[in-house]
């Protein structure tokens, strides 16, 4: 899918800044995989943490193969709640980070559209966080069969020169996977 081929591409991008071969990233889910939850008004979202381990060796084929098994694997477990994992694997807490994972992709696969309701005309307005909530998220939506990103960042971690040197790069990850995976 379009999601697991941006996991698979920010984690090789994570892989070589880091150096490091578990990558761990987490990704909100809507949360809505039953049918009485459908129609209901209310604030679902569970997030599942995907977890990759990446060498030198592995091909981009490679890597997609097991990025799907891990993300099918995940998806059986989403009604899990993320609280719920992180009280089961006790990680070593810090104010100064999220536990589990510090680093985000977020797919906006469904258009945001202006919304009508009687005598009232809302229009989704561009919204620019002051504070990262994670060290690095990538926000990834689809519009008319393109993709445009975002990505937040803590600034004590990364520079702005830095954040756009990694968007070149996941880039031409995306465009050399597309045509050599």
């Amino acid at each position: 899918t379009l999601f697991m081929t941006l996991l698979a591409a920010f984690s090789t991008l994570l892989y070589r800044y880091s150096g490091q071969r578990d990558i761990l990233v987490g990704t909100p889910i809507a949360n809505r995989n039953h049918a009485e939850t459908e129609s209901l008004i209310g604030f679902f979202v569970n997030t599942l943490v995907f977890r990759t381990r990446l060498s030198e060796q592995m091909t981009f084929r490679e890597l997609l193969v097991q990025v799907r098994e891990m993300a099918l694997e995940a998806y059986a477990h989403q009604d899990l709640p993320f609280e719920k994992l992180v009280e089961e694997l006790q990680p070593e807490r810090s104010l100064s980070h999220s536990p589990v994972f510090q680093v985000m992709l977020d797919l906006q696969n469904e258009p945001m559209h202006d919304l009508e309701l009687q005598g009232l005309h809302l229009t989704p307005l561009p919204f620019d966080s002051l504070m990262a909530k994670f060290d690095l998220v990538l926000t990834i939506g689809e519009t008319d069969g393109r993709l445009s990103g975002q990505l937040e960042y803590n600034t004590d971690l990364f520079d702005a020169a830095t954040v756009r040197r990694m968007a070149r790069h996941l880039e031409h990850l995306l465009e050399a996977a597309a045509s050599n995976p």
